[in-house]
C-alpha cells in the first residue's frame, strides 16, 4: 500500500474510528487527574502553579474576557428621590375642562375616529356572522342547546341588546359606543379647547390649579398607548380626544414648560446647579417641586418610548434647556444619562448629535460623580456597539469615538485612568491569545478588540502634545505590536494594515520614533506578485472586515492591495523623519529589501509605484547626506541635531513631501473607485469561467508574463477553431 497523501492523513487523523477512541481516552483520563486534584485542595492548583509555564490556561478565559471595565454591582443601588408617585397630580375643583359635557365629547370623538370605528365595525360584522352560525345550530340540532347550557354557565355572555338589534343586525347607535368606551375609561376628556384655556391661565394668571392639569394632560399624552396606561391608572386619568389634542398638549409643554417652571420659582434664564440646590430648602420649592418632578419624569418617559425621529430631536433640545432642575432629583438624573446614551448609541445623525450634547453638558456642569456616570455609560455602551459591525455603522462609530475623546477631554485625570485600565485588560487578552492562540484568533480579531485599540490611538494622538500620555502610549505600542505578531498571516491583511496605521499615526502625534519599516515590508513581500493573478474586481470591501477570504488571496486585488498598502505606510512613516539627521541610516535596509522586492516581481502594473517609492527615498537620502557633510556640531549635540533642516520641515514645496501628498490623494481615489465599484456590483448569478491564461515570451527570450485573453468572441472562436481541427482529423 502506497504512502498516504497529504489530504488522506488529514482526515485520517479526523475520522478514523481508532484515532477518536484514543482522543476519548485520553479526554477522560485528564478529566479524572484534574478531578482528583481539585478534590485534594492542591494548593498549586487553587492559587497557580509558579513552575507552569502559563500554557495550560483554560480556554473559557479568552471566550469569556470582556472589554467591559466597569462592575455592574452598584447600577441598581439607585437611590430613589422624594415622591413616589405615578406622576399624576391633584387638580382642582374649579379646573373645568371646557368644551362640552363628557357624552358629547364621547360622541365627538367617536365620529372623529374614523379608523378605530371602522375597525370596530369589522369586529362586530365578524361577530354577527357568527351568531347567526350558533343560532342556525341551535335550530338545527336541539342538543346543542343544551350542551351549552351545560358547559358554558360560567361563561358571560355577550350583551345582545347593545351590540344587535333583535333581527340579528348590528346595532350602529355611536351612543352604545361610546358607552362602552366611556365605561372602560372612566375618566375626563381632553380637548384642544381646554389646552388652550389652561396654558392661556397659567400664562396670565400664573395659575398654579390650571398648571397641575396640564401637566397631567401632558403625562397622559407622554404615557399614550404604553404598557403602564392599561393598568395602575387612577380613575380621573384624562384622555386625549384626538390627534391634533395630542400633539397639541406635546408642542405646549414641550416648548413653553421650561419657562413656566422658571416663572413660578422666579429664575432667571442664565441660573446654574448650585441656585436649585440651595432653593431645595425654601418654600417656594415645596409648592412647586411636584410639578417640576412631573414634567421631568414625562419628557424621560417620551424619550424612552417614541420613537419618531422629529419629536425625540426636539424634545431633547427643549429638555437641554430645563437640565438644570435635574439637580434636585439625583435618580431621574441618572435616568437621563441612560436614556441619552441609548440614543447616542443606536440613534443616527442629528438625534445622536443632540443626544451627546445633552450627555455633555451633563458631564461639564453636574459635578464628578455625574461626570464618571456618563464616562462609565458612555464607554460601555460605545464596546456594545462594536461587537456587530458592518459597512453601514462604521460612519456612525466614528462619530461616537470621537465624541467620546471630547468628553474625555473634560477631565483628562478621570479620563487617563479609564483609558490605563482599558489598555491593560487589552494586553491581559492579548496575553491569553498567545498562549491559546486558536481561541485567540476568535476573540482578538473582532471588532470590538480593534475598535477598542483605535479608540485609545485616537485619544492619544489628541491629547499627547498638552499631557503626559507616555505610560499609556508605551502599552498601547506593544499591544499593537503583539497584534501585528500574532496575525501575520495573508488573510489578516486588514488586521496588518490597521497596527501598522495606528504606529505611525502614534509616532507622528507623540515624536517617538516607532519601527514601523519591517512591519510594512513584511505586507509588501507577503503579496505573492511571482504568481500569475486573477481579476477578482470589486470583491471584497477591505474598509468593512478584519479577515479576507480564502479565494481572494490569489487575486489580482490582493497582490495591488498588498503593494499599494505598504508604499502608503512607508510613505506615512518616512514622512516624519525625511528631514531627521539620522534619515539615511533609517532608510537603508528599507530600500535593500525594495530593491529585492522590484528584481523578483514580474508585474509591471505594480512594480511601478515601488520603484517611485525606491527613487524618492534615495534622492532624499542624498540631499540629507549633503546637508549633514555641511555642518559643524557633534552628534551629541541633541539640541543642533533637533533644529537640523527645520525650515525644509516645514516647507510643503519639497519633493518627498509632494511626493508624499500624491500618494495620499490616489490612496483615497483608489479607495473611492473601490467602493463606487462594489456598490454597482452586478448581482450573482451563473458561474462564469475564468478567462484562459495564455503566456508570451518576452522580448529577451527568458522572461514571461502572464496575459488574460477575456474577449468572448476570441474565445469562441478558439472552441471553434479546435472543433474544426478534431473533425478533420478524424
Amino acid at each position: 500500500m502506497g504512502k498516504l497523501g497529504k489530504k488522506a492523513r488529514k482526515f485520517a487523523r479526523k475520522n478514523l474510528q481508532s484515532v477518536l477512541k484514543r482522543k476519548r481516552k485520553l479526554k477522560s483520563m485528564f478529566k479524572k487527574k484534574n478531578n482528583s486534584r481539585v478534590q485534594h485542595g492542591d494548593p498549586e492548583d487553587l492559587a497557580g502553579d509558579a513552575t507552569s509555564t502559563g500554557r495550560e490556561l483554560p480556554t473559557g478565559d479568552i471566550e469569556d474576557a470582556s472589554l467591559d471595565i466597569f462592575s455592574s454591582e452598584g447600577d441598581d443601588d439607585m437611590v430613589e428621590d422624594e415622591s413616589d408617585s405615578d406622576g399624576f397630580l391633584s387638580e382642582d375643583s374649579n379646573c373645568s375642562y371646557a368644551g362640552g359635557s363628557d357624552t358629547e365629547l364621547h360622541l365627538e370623538d367617536a365620529h372623529q375616529s374614523s379608523d378605530l370605528h371602522i375597525h370596530n365595525q369589522k369586529l362586530l360584522s365578524e361577530l354577527s356572522k357568527k351568531k347567526k352560525r350558533l343560532d342556525a345550530l341551535k335550530r338545527k340540532d336541539p342538543r346543542f342547546v343544551i350542551f351549552l347550557q351545560e358547559h358554558l354557565k360560567s361563561l358571560d355572555s355577550l350583551d345582545d341588546e347593545q351590540l344587535f338589534d333583535e333581527d340579528g343586525s348590528i346595532n350602529q347607535n355611536p351612543q352604545s359606543f361610546s358607552a362602552i368606551v366611556s365605561n372602560r375609561n372612566a375618566g375626563k376628556l381632553l380637548s384642544m379647547s381646554t389646552i388652550k384655556n389652561w396654558g392661556q391661565k397659567v400664562k396670565e394668571e400664573h395659575s398654579l390649579s390650571a398648571f397641575r392639569c396640564l401637566l397631567n394632560a401632558y403625562r397622559a399624552a407622554c404615557l399614550y398607548g404604553s404598557e403602564s396606561t392599561k393598568s395602575d391608572v387612577p380613575n380621573s386619568f384624562p384622555l386625549i380626544q384626538n390627534k391634533d389634542t395630542f400633539c397639541g398638549i406635546l408642542m405646549f409643554m414641550l416648548s413653553e414648560g421650561d419657562k413656566l417652571l422658571r416663572d413660578l420659582l422666579e429664575l432667571s434664564a442664565n441660573c446654574k446647579r448650585e441656585s436649585i440646590v440651595k432653593l431645595k430648602n425654601s418654600s417656594k420649592w415645596e409648592s412647586v417641586k411636584l410639578m417640576v418632578k412631573s414634567f421631568l419624569k414625562s419628557t424621560l418617559f417620551l424619550l424612552n418610548q417614541f420613537t419618531d425621529l422629529d419629536i425625540l430631536v426636539y424634545a431633547l433640545n427643549q429638555l437641554r434647556v430645563s437640565l438644570v432642575f435635574f439637580a434636585a432629583y439625583p435618580s431621574l438624573e441618572c435616568k437621563l444619562t441612560e436614556v441619552a446614551v441609548h440614543l447616542w448609541a443606536t440613534g443616527e445623525g442629528t438625534l445622536s448629535s443632540c443626544s451627546f450634547l445633552v450627555l455633555r453638558d451633563l458631564a461639564s456642569f453636574f459635578g464628578q460623580e455625574s461626570y464618571e456616570n456618563c464616562l462609565k455609560e458612555t464607554y460601555k455602551a460605545f464596546i456594545s456597539r462594536c461587537k456587530v459591525v458592518d459597512s453601514t455603522s462604521l460612519k456612525h462609530i466614528e462619530f461616537m469615538k470621537a465624541s467620546f475623546i471630547e468628553l474625555c477631554s473634560i477631565d483628562m485625570q478621570k479620563s487617563v485612568k479609564v483609558a490605563l485600565a482599558s489598555a491593560q485588560k487589552l494586553s491581559l487578552i492579548l496575553k491569553l491569545g498567545l498562549q491559546t492562540k486558536k481561541e485567540a484568533l476568535k476573540k482578538i480579531c473582532s471588532w470590538e478588540y480593534v475598535l477598542c485599540i483605535d479608540l485609545w490611538v485616537k485619544f492619544v494622538s489628541s491629547n499627547i502634545k498638552d499631557n503626559d500620555l507616555h505610560g499609556l502610549l508605551y502599552i498601547l505600542i506593544q499591544v499593537i505590536n503583539g497584534v501585528a505578531k500574532l496575525f501575520a498571516g495573508q488573510r489578516y491583511l486588514p488586521v496588518r494594515v490597521k497596527c501598522v496605521q495606528w504606529l505611525n499615526e502614534l509616532s507622528a502625534s507623540s515624536d517617538v520614533f516607532i519601527p514601523v519599516a519591517s512591519l510594512a515590508l513584511d505586507i509588501l513581500e507577503s503579496s505573492n506578485t511571482q504568481e500569475a493573478g486573477k481579476f477578482e474586481k470589486g470583491g471584497v470591501n477591505l474598509s468593512s472586515i478584519l479577515k479576507l477570504p480564502k479565494y481572494w488571496l490569489k487575486s489580482q486585488d490582493f497582490q495591488e492591495e498588498c503593494v499599494f498598502s505598504a508604499v502608503e505606510l512607508l510613505c506615512a512613516h518616512f514622512i516624519k523623519w525625511c528631514y531627521h539627521i539620522s534619515y539615511p541610516e533609517l532608510a537603508t535596509v528599507p530600500v535593500i529589501r525594495l530593491k529585492n522586492f522590484h528584481e523578483k516581481s514580474t508585474f509591471d502594473s505594480l512594480r511601478r509605484p515601488v520603484k517611485r517609492l525606491i527613487d524618492q527615498i534615495e534622492k532624499n537620502m542624498d540631499f540629507v547626506q549633503r546637508k549633514r557633510e555641511e555642518v559643524s556640531f557633534s552628534p551629541i549635540d541633541q539640541a543642533s541635531a533637533d533644529a537640523f533642516l527645520l525650515s525644509e520641515k516645514h516647507n510643503d514645496n519639497s519633493p518627498f513631501i509632494q511626493y508624499y501628498k500624491s500618494t495620499t490623494q490616489n490612496a483615497m481615489t483608489r479607495k473611492f473607485n473601490n467602493d463606487d465599484h462594489k456598490s454597482h456590483k452586478k448581482p450573482k448569478g451563473k458561474k462564469l469561467k475564468m478567462p484562459r491564461k495564455t503566456e508570451v515570451a518576452g522580448s529577451n527570450g527568458m522572461e514571461k508574463y502572464s496575459m488574460m485573453s477575456d474577449e468572448p468572441s476570441n474565445r469562441s472562436q478558439q472552441v471553434t477553431k479546435r472543433k474544426k481541427q478534431k473533425t478533420g482529423a478524424t
